[in-house]
């Protein structure tokens, strides 16, 4: 059974995800157990996630999970608008709620971050020689 879509395709702050991270190289998107997923030949965000609270579910829908690099992960959940997404945080992964008030320059950065740890050696050459 698919798992129900859990994004509205229309969503603006979805929109600005998905231009910042369709701009990496070879990057692409599928949808991923109801959510957006961006890929290369792994997963280095998805748009939306979970917490499990006092045995229920609590859904972030305008949110990214990233693979946070390991010495910045705690200071990101620390922050009110960070979170330990479900079934991925253990592995490294770092929930970030998105709003107005989104500083989409670090989101931009942390989505290189998780690009980075994801991609492989001649996609972030590529990146980094578009870059130069």
């Amino acid at each position: 059974m698919a798992h129900p879509l859990m994004f509205d395709d229309a969503d603006p702050l979805l929109a600005r995800v998905r231009a910042i991270a369709l701009d990496l190289p070879d990057a692409a998107e599928k949808i991923s157990h109801g959510h957006p997923a961006f890929y290369t030949t792994k997963v280095f965000a998805y748009y939306g996630g979970s917490v499990k609270v006092d045995g229920d579910w609590e859904q972030h829908e305008q949110s990214i999970l990233v693979l946070a690099d390991p010495g910045d992960r705690d200071a990101l959940l620390a922050e009110k608008r960070c979170y330990l997404p479900a079934y991925l945080g253990p592995a490294g992964w770092v929930g970030i709620d998105l709003d107005d008030s989104t500083d989409w320059d670090e989101i931009e950065e942390l989505l290189d971050a998780s690009y980075r740890r994801t991609a492989g050696v001649r996609r972030v050459a590529a990146l980094d020689a578009r870059r130069a």
